[in-house]
């Protein structure tokens, strides 16, 4: 016999249960309010690890195709089980972040999302548009046996004040963390000081925008037969860039403009942002820019004695210059010359000093960016399993593992302890002893950053902020690929320009927050539910108001 759900007392009750459940989902909608995401809640940390349980943890990783740095991860793997018998890690490596980023984006949906994962603070910002899906860390960074540092660990971990604290704040949204720093590099020009000299200038102590523009300009000169008199060959391009995104942001710091706040708004689109667009079309036009995605990788142009000024990561300063370990062209391309590593060209005023005030405030001489991979946690309903992925992610970070992978290319250990310890001011100091471990451009390339890490800049990150960066780059690859096909760069152009990168980034609504969620497709499974519940209450709210009407029981004035 079926119940009898139509008499007052069960609509009634029906309603008031609506009505609890309708409360219940305001107040989850409004937690999930900020920044596009749920506020940090945590799992619980298990009172002890329990080593006699079998679990499975998934690692995804990047490598640039380097198989030290995958030796590096498989040895870490291989100590760490040899600590933590009962975990089984199993790497999955990519050759490109983005990918990685794509991949969990579209793993959220069906809850097989990996367990710890090397990533950007951006992408992460990201990933926590779904529910709980990133773990937020502070809780377990305090514990006292399972903590960075704790009692409990199999490994000698670093404190928390024994992470370089620029580094760690990169990896906090909103009140709180969401990830560890794994390594970290900044971006530099490797200059071939022999092609500056033949040109008749001398190496400055800081590289501006004027400088590298105006020698850029000077080695285009050609010989009658069409070569260039600087190498004698058909090929010169003096300066290439290879992260445009990385270029405008810059740019735009070192001249204390706007590029976005921590509140997602969008000040990419300015006037500011025009006149560095204008520039790089000027020099564009004469062939004395390009970038990457146009033209190809700078260090393979800068070996063969086709560019002057290569801007790349320090992460990349093994492939940089004749001698580079990882050279990518044949022999008899590689050209013979002196490599210097200096930082990103910088707009200075005319009396010398830096534009920007906050880094000029803090000491620093050059606006440059701090960029690298971090370390997530995904959360997992089971904690044992939750708090095995954090024990193998803080591994990551213990002398061995960072010295190791910092000694692969120019990045800079996270931690002070490892910064600090005799072994990585050994391997500082014996730069130039050899052209692999040794090699003098890489070595300088990451001093370059640990003299400055202090002064390093990021951008504020939120949903969106992946987007916003993507289309910073963007500005630059459009007005490049322009002037090569002989239009015309004027206002009219970047008026329409500027329309066509907000919508196709979907930055439409001047807040990188809001536009972001178009990235994210449909709904996640959670939120369809919520508004499941809402329809269901607010139509038994209605039933029960109605009946009660028609019955006399509300009246009708």
């Amino acid at each position: 016999m079926m119940p009898n759900f139509c008499n007052k007392k069960s609509i009634k009750k029906i309603a008031l249960a609506a009505a609890m459940v309708l409360t219940v989902a305001i107040n989850g909608l409004a937690l999930t309010a900020c920044h596009g995401s749920k506020e940090a809640r945590g799992f619980e940390i298990p009172e002890s690890f329990d080593e006699n349980k079998k679990i499975e943890i998934t690692f995804w990783a990047k490598n640039d195709t380097n198989k030290t740095q995958t030796r590096i991860y498989e040895k870490a793997i291989k100590n760490f089980e040899e600590l933590y018998p009962n975990v089984d890690v199993t790497i999955r490596l990519y050759t490109d972040y983005g990918k990685i980023y794509n991949d969990v984006i579209t793993n959220i949906a069906t809850d097989t999302t990996p367990n710890v994962c090397i990533t950007y603070p951006d992408h992460i910002a990201t990933y926590m548009t779904g529910a709980d899906t990133v773990e937020p860390l502070d809780d377990l960074f305090a514990d006292e046996k399972y903590g960075l540092g704790g009692s409990e660990l199999k490994y000698d971990a670093p404190t928390i004040d024994e992470i370089v604290p620029e580094f760690l704040s990169e990896c906090k949204i909103g009140g709180s963390h969401y990830a560890i720093p794994y390594m970290r590099s900044t971006e530099a020009c490797y200059v071939n000081k022999d092609f500056v000299e033949q040109l008749g200038f001398e190496m400055p102590e800081v590289l501006t925008w004027d400088f590298v523009w105006e020698v850029s300009e000077a080695a285009l000169a050609k010989n009658e037969d069409g070569t260039y008199k600087l190498n004698g060959q058909k090929v010169m391009i003096p300066f290439i860039y290879k992260s445009t995104d990385n270029m405008m942001i810059q740019m735009l710091k070192q001249q204390g403009a706007g590029y976005s706040n921590d509140k997602g708004d969008i000040e990419l689109f300015s006037d500011d942002t025009k006149a560095s667009l204008m520039t790089i079309a000027e020099h564009a036009k004469t062939g004395a820019f390009s970038t990457f995605k146009i033209s190809g990788y700078p260090a393979n142009f800068l070996n063969a004695g086709q560019c002057i000024f290569a801007v790349d990561s320090t992460a990349g300063s093994t492939w940089m210059g004749s001698k580079a370990p990882l050279r990518d062209i044949a022999e008899d391309k590689v050209v013979d010359f002196e490599t210097v590593v200096y930082p990103i060209p910088q707009y200075y005023s005319k009396d010398g000093e830096l534009l920007d005030d906050s880094i000029k405030a803090a000491g620093g001489r050059y606006a440059m960016i701090s960029q690298g991979p971090s370390i997530c946690i995904f959360n997992k309903e089971d904690p044992q399993v939750v708090l095995a992925s954090w024990l193998f992610a803080q591994y990551m970070l213990t002398n061995d593992v960072q010295m190791a992978y910092a000694e692969t290319e120019g990045y800079v250990p996270v931690t002070t302890k490892a910064q600090e310890s005799a072994e990585y001011k050994d391997y500082l100091n014996r730069a130039g002893e050899d052209n692999s471990t040794y090699y003098d451009v890489k070595i300088a390339a990451t001093k370059l950053l640990l003299d400055n890490q202090r002064y390093t800049f990021v951008t504020s990150v939120f949903n969106g902020s992946t987007s916003l960066r993507d289309a910073a780059g963007a500005l630059i690859e459009n007005v490049t690929k322009s002037v090569r096909r002989k239009k015309e760069v004027d206002d009219d152009f970047i008026v329409k320009l500027y329309d066509d990168t907000r919508s196709l980034y979907h930055l439409d609504s001047g807040s990188a927050v809001n536009a972001g969620k178009a990235d994210l497709g449909e709904l996640p499974e959670e939120s369809k539910w919520l508004i499941r519940i809402l329809i269901g209450a607010w139509v038994l709210i209605g039933a029960y108001f109605f009946y009660s009407r028609k019955s006399g029981k509300i009246s009708k004035e």
